[in-house]
């Protein structure tokens, strides 16, 4: 229900702040869970420690000093407390000047010793008035913990008698849930400790629980009860390919393709996704299978997210499929008329077998005449009406998704639960990792001896940012001033700026020129995360790391161990969060996707990650799929039961909400 003035006592500059936070209905409101909450807990001064977090009453007894040293405001005063005197201090507070002598007040800082307490905040209301337990919720510059309080309460209290329960009666009673109405109430206006664990119990098992019941409905609609005609071929002529490649597949690479073969010569279409780390070997898989396809007489088309990785994918298919008799082409924006009006003929008379582009396959001038197999690359790139427009152009066709972002085999199952997996974990021998190396600045002074012989040797080099230009809200290294001040220290390289701002032929143009070499030096946003292989560029530069995700990063220092140079990553990072400096060090210490995408998945959940909202599958807010294994378990067991009884009313609710909001999710799919 979309939040309006009247009906949610909402004033219209209310209403713009829950925008700011990407609010925009009542139940976006509810589901806009505290990320931590603040416990009363009010020790004596004598069990106090130096950095002990503290909550204390005290009466203040000076006069309030403050100065300004650059963009820092500094507060220092006296408070009367525990029968001795307390020295505070407080950051960015300038209003604390309007403290009064005698005033009674309830500060929460960090006990620093000798007396002394740094203040993380304070108020006038006496300790006996504050709650026990206090939310605190994410927010933004200016916008005050105070007003999304407020503001959430005013929203409950108008939809407090509309709240329904999504899951069915009996598993309420089962597992002893909450009702929906309370659980949000307790999470939202906890009492103590307690409400908070029975809110969130009862609210991450529905999650589950919906998630789950949609990817058996995905599952469903995806097969549709579709019986397809088997693809017929000779499988030894796959295997005896296969054998005359250069280098030998892995076992895990061996496994994939037969699990690939075995769906396509199957009833049933295939649906099923290769996971895998950063070259390991999944575009070899894809292409035996596409030769499988034009062995069955089928046509096979391959999805790249850029012109550059699919003219790569071309130039790969050629070497494997040489002396086959079977060719492809590709097909992208860069092309003359000419050739590709050659090329949109051949693949609707069927005598060209194998095709690989960018979204251009899904143009409605191209027309296949018997399209069996769809190949998506990085299958996060495209959101599920792509994937679907290129799949309907032909007639019972196989679907097999790439993904760089491989997930350890006990989790895939969760996260991809409405597809096959094929995981290839073994990676190809003499494979070299890339060296990475953690500098805790956001400065390369440090190894500008290095990054000039990475140069002088011809090598290329990545330097990847974190904005595109200056912001005043968000303070990281931007492209443009990064790309000026590369351009005055290596004045004798070619610099070239890359960014998702940039139409379609500029990024094209500056991708090319960086391919082939006339650009030494690339300076660019996450945009190279695919579709870049150009293996003379061997170093890789990342400004502000730590704002980016460690499958993030294990991606773009992926860019930089293409050949058999040893590759270098060098991750900047000025912060000093002790959290922030462990994370990073994971990449140091690790070059296991897998093991890195554990990680990822444990502190920042799938949807960041792995872009679920383009799965048509919805987001997990609270539910972990790195820790919450029971749950999962028992909530994937009760959405198959659910989905099997699903004409029983008792599970109406459930599915209508999730129908409901699985359109929603296709809909704004990117």
């Amino acid at each position: 229900m979309e939040l309006t003035e009247k009906q949610f006592r909402l004033t219209k500059r209310r209403i713009e702040i829950l925008h700011e936070l990407g609010l925009f209905s009542a139940e976006d409101v509810l589901s806009y869970y505290p990320f931590r909450y603040e416990i009363l807990s009010c020790s004596p001064f004598e069990e106090w420690q130096i950095k002990d977090k503290v909550h204390f009453e005290g009466e203040v007894v000076s006069s309030v000093r403050s100065w300004r040293h650059g963009k820092i405001t500094t507060s220092s005063f006296e408070v009367s407390a525990f029968d001795r005197i307390l020295k505070i201090t407080i950051f960015n507070r300038p209003w604390a000047k309007n403290l009064t002598l005698n005033q009674i007040i309830t500060i929460q800082g960090v006990y620093m010793g000798s007396n002394k307490v740094t203040a993380m905040s304070y108020d006038t209301k006496p300790l006996s008035e504050h709650d026990a337990v206090t939310p605190v919720y994410s927010t933004k510059a200016d916008i005050r913990q105070q007003t999304i309080r407020d503001s959430v309460r005013r929203v409950y209290e108008a939809m407090e008698n509309e709240i329904l329960d999504e899951v069915p009666e009996e598993l309420i009673r089962r597992y002893r849930l909450l009702r929906k109405r309370d659980a949000l109430y307790k999470i939202h206006f906890p009492e103590t400790p307690k409400d908070v664990s029975l809110a969130v119990r009862t609210l991450k098992y529905e999650e589950f629980l919906r998630f789950f019941t949609a990817v058996q409905m995905v599952r469903d609609e995806e097969r549709n009860g579709i019986i397809k005609m088997p693809r017929i071929f000779d499988m030894e002529k796959v295997r005896k390919l296969a054998a005359a490649l250069p280098y030998d597949l892995t076992r895990d690479q061996k496994t994939a393709l037969e699990e690939i073969c075995a769906d396509m010569s199957s009833t049933r279409p295939m649906y099923r996704l290769v996971q895998g780390d950063v070259g390991c070997g999944k575009t070899a898989v894809a292409c035996l299978a596409m030769y499988a396809a034009a062995l069955s007489g089928r046509q096979s088309a391959l999805l790249a997210p850029t012109e550059i990785l699919a003219r790569q994918h071309k130039a790969s298919i050629d070497a494997i499929l040489k002396g086959t008799g079977i060719r492809c082409e590709a097909l992208y924006a860069g092309l003359s008329a000419p050739e590709k009006r050659r090329i949109l003929e051949e693949i609707e008379s069927g005598t060209l077998k194998i095709v690989v582009g960018t979204h251009s396959l899904i143009q409605e001038t191209v027309k296949f005449q018997d399209l069996g197999l769809v190949v998506a690359d990085e299958q996060q790139r495209f959101g599920v009406e792509q994937r679907k427009a290129l799949r309907e152009k032909g007639n019972q066709t196989d679907f097999l998704l790439m993904s760089a972002t491989p997930i350890p085999r006990t989790l895939a199952a969760t996260i991809f639960g409405d597809m096959d997996v094929s995981t290839i974990e073994t990676m190809p021998a003499g494979r070299k990792d890339p060296q990475t190396v953690y500098i805790g600045e956001n400065s390369f002074r440090k190894v500008l001896d290095e990054v000039k012989d990475l140069l002088a040797q011809g090598r290329q080099l990545y330097i990847i940012c974190a904005a595109v230009d200056q912001s005043e809200d968000y303070d990281a290294r931007n492209v443009y001033d990064t790309a000026e001040a590369i351009r005055k220290l290596f004045p004798q390289y070619q610099t070239g700026v890359l960014h998702g701002r940039m139409s379609s032929e500029e990024k094209q143009n500056v991708m090319n020129d960086f391919a082939e070499g006339r650009t030494r030096i690339l300076v660019s946003t996450t945009v190279v995360e695919v579709g870049m292989n150009v293996v003379n560029a061997t170093g890789m530069i990342i400004y502000d790391a730590d704002r980016f995700g460690l499958s993030q990063l294990h991606q773009l220092r992926g860019r930089i161990q293409r050949g058999s140079v040893q590759g270098k990553c060098w991750l900047l990072s000025g912060s000093r969060d002790e959290k922030t400096i462990e994370r990073l060090n994971v990449l140091v210490g690790s070059n296991n996707g897998f093991e890195i995408s554990y990680q990822d998945l444990r502190l920042r959940g799938p949807g960041d990650i792995l872009g679920t909202r383009q799965s048509g599958l919805p987001d997990l807010i609270l539910g972990n799929v790195a820790e919450d294994t029971a749950m999962i378990d028992q909530a994937r067991k009760d959405a198959a039961r659910i989905w099997n009884e699903r004409d029983n009313p008792d599970y109406a609710a459930l599915l209508s909400s999730v129908r409901i909001r699985n359109e929603k999710n296709i809909m704004y799919a990117d």
